[in-house]
C-alpha cells in the first residue's frame, strides 16, 4: 500500500458564546479551529486526523509534507513516524499527521485501532474538564448541577497572580461540593502562555505549597505545576508531595518523557497523541506505565477528532479504568462546536462513554459540516507531484530524484 494523495483543510467552527481558556490568559477564544489532513492510498483508503491551530498557520505545510510522504506505506508506522521526524526538523511538529496512518491500517484490517494495539470494546467513565476559571461560589453550582448529570469527576482551572487566591479558590469549591464529587485541579504551567495576561511562572516553593494546601482540600491530583521541562523540579515536587502530580500532555514525545520516568516525575502521566509523538509514541509511553507502575490518562482537550485519537488510546489498555478528560465549558465549549465536523460525542447520565466499534480511529467526517467550515488550501497526487518536481528541479533533476528513491525503496 502506498499513498497517493493528501489533501489540508483550515477548519473554524464559529462558537456562539466566546470562550476564555485559562491556558491563554484574558485571550477570547470565538473560533474552534484546527488543520484537518486526509490521506488516501491507492487501494482508495482514506485515512483522517486534526491539528489545533490559532488561524492558518500551517498554510505552507503541504509543501513540506508531499515530499515526505508521498509514496510511503501508511501502514508501516516506524517509517511515518521517522518522516513526521525529519520534516519536523524543517518546519513544524508534525505528529499529529500519524493517526492518519492508523486510521487508514484500522479500516485496512477492518478493525478500530484501539484493537489493532490490544484493547477491546468496553464502556469508559469521564470527568468533567473545565476550561475557565469562574468566581468559585459559581464554579460550586455549576457542578453540582453536573453532578445531577452523571459527572463522578471534575477537573478545576487556577491562574490566579497570587498563591493565596488560588488556594481560596479550591477550599471554596471543597467546601461547596463536600464530598459529592472527586476533584483534580490543572495550574496549566507547563507550557505557560502570556501573550495577553501576564501571570507568573511557578516555582517549586509555590508548586509545594499548593500541592499541599490540594491534599488538605481532598483533590485527587494536580497537573503541571511547573515547566513541562523542568524535569529535575517535578521531580523533586514529587518526591514531596502527597497529592498526584501529572503532566506531560504536549512534551515531544519519547524523547522527552523517556527523561521524565528516569527522573521519576509524575505519579500519572497524560500525554495526547495529537501532540506527544502521535498514537505509536503515547502507546510506548503506556507501556513504561505499566512497568514503573504509574497512572496514565491523555489529555484530550483539542477537538473531535483529537478525542477520539486519545479514547482509542484509552480503549487499548483493557485494565484501565481511569476516567477519560471530556472537555465541556458550558455555555461556549460545547460538544456541537467541540467536535466540528463529526457527531458529537455524549457520556450517557451515568457519565459513561459507550465504545465505538467502527474500523480506523472510529469516527466519520460530515462532508456536509467539512464544506461549511472547512477550506481546502492543499491538494496533492501522483500527476500534480510530478508536474512540481519538474517545475521546481527541472526534468533531468526530477528524473535523477525518481531513480534514487526507486533504487532506495521509496
Amino acid at each position: 500500500m502506498k499513498i497517493t494523495a493528501i489533501e489540508l483543510y483550515h477548519v473554524s467552527v464559529p462558537l456562539k458564546e466566546t470562550f476564555w481558556p485559562t491556558w491563554i490568559p484574558g485571550y477570547p477564544q470565538t473560533h474552534n479551529r484546527f488543520t484537518l489532513i486526509k490521506i488516501v492510498t491507492d487501494e482508495g483508503i482514506e485515512g483522517y486526523s486534526a491539528g489545533s491551530a490559532m488561524g492558518k498557520e500551517r498554510a505552507g505545510l503541504g509543501d513540506l509534507l508531499g515530499g515526505y510522504l508521498m509514496g510511503a506505506d501508511p501502514t508501516d508506522i516506524n517509517r511515518v513516524q521517522n518522516l513526521l521526524k525529519q520534516a519536523g526538523f524543517l518546519g513544524w511538529r508534525n505528529f499529529w499527521i500519524e493517526p492518519a496512518c492508523w486510521d487508514i491500517l484500522g479500516k485496512a484490517k477492518g478493525k478500530p485501532v484501539y484493537e489493532l494495539l490490544g484493547g477491546k470494546a468496553r464502556s469508559v467513565p469521564v470527568y468533567l474538564s473545565t476550561g475557565e476559571m469562574h468566581p468559585p461560589e459559581q464554579r460550586v453550582q455549576e457542578l453540582l448541577a453536573m453532578v445531577e448529570r452523571g459527572f463522578k469527576t471534575a477537573k478545576l482551572r487556577v491562574k490566579n497572580t497570587e498563591l493565596k487566591d488560588d488556594i481560596r479558590h479550591i477550599e471554596t469549591i471543597r467546601k461547596g461540593v463536600g464530598d459529592k464529587i472527586v476533584l483534580g485541579v490543572d495550574a496549566n504551567q507547563g507550557w505557560l502562555v502570556s501573550i495577553v495576561d501576564r501571570v507568573p511562572a511557578w516555582n517549586l516553593e509555590r508548586a509545594t505549597a499548593f500541592a499541599a494546601a490540594c491534599f488538605d482540600n481532598g483533590i485527587e491530583w494536580l497537573e503541571e505545576p511547573l515547566d513541562s521541562r523542568d524535569y529535575d523540579g517535578n521531580a523533586a515536587l514529587k518526591k514531596v508531595s502527597r497529592v498526584k502530580i501529572a503532566g506531560a500532555e504536549l512534551n515531544y514525545g519519547w524523547d522527552e518523557i523517556k527523561i521524565m520516568f528516569e527522573k521519576d516525575c509524575f505519579h500519572m502521566y497524560q500525554p495526547d497523541a495529537t501532540f506527544a509523538g502521535g498514537i505509536a509514541q503515547v502507546h510506548q509511553v503506556m507501556e513504561m506505565c505499566r512497568r514503573k507502575d504509574r497512572l496514565f490518562t491523555p489529555h484530550t482537550w483539542t477537538n473531535g477528532i483529537g478525542f477520539y485519537i486519545n479514547w482509542n488510546m484509552v480503549l487499548s489498555d483493557p485494565q484501565n479504568q481511569l476516567p477519560l478528560e471530556y472537555p465541556l465549558e458550558e455555555p461556549s465549549w460545547i460538544p456541537e462546536f467541540r467536535e466540528g465536523i463529526i457527531d458529537p460525542i455524549m457520556p450517557d447520565k451515568d457519565g459513561m462513554l459507550h465504545p465505538f466499534t467502527k474500523p480506523g480511529l472510529g469516527f466519520e467526517i460530515r462532508k456536509d459540516w467539512l464544506k461549511r467550515y472547512g477550506k481546502r488550501f492543499f491538494k496533492l497526487n501522483e500527476t500534480r507531484q510530478k508536474i512540481k518536481v519538474i517545475r521546481e528541479k527541472g526534468f533531468k533533476a526530477a528524473l535523477d530524484l525518481k531513480k534514487r528513491k526507486e533504487s532506495h525503496g521509496g
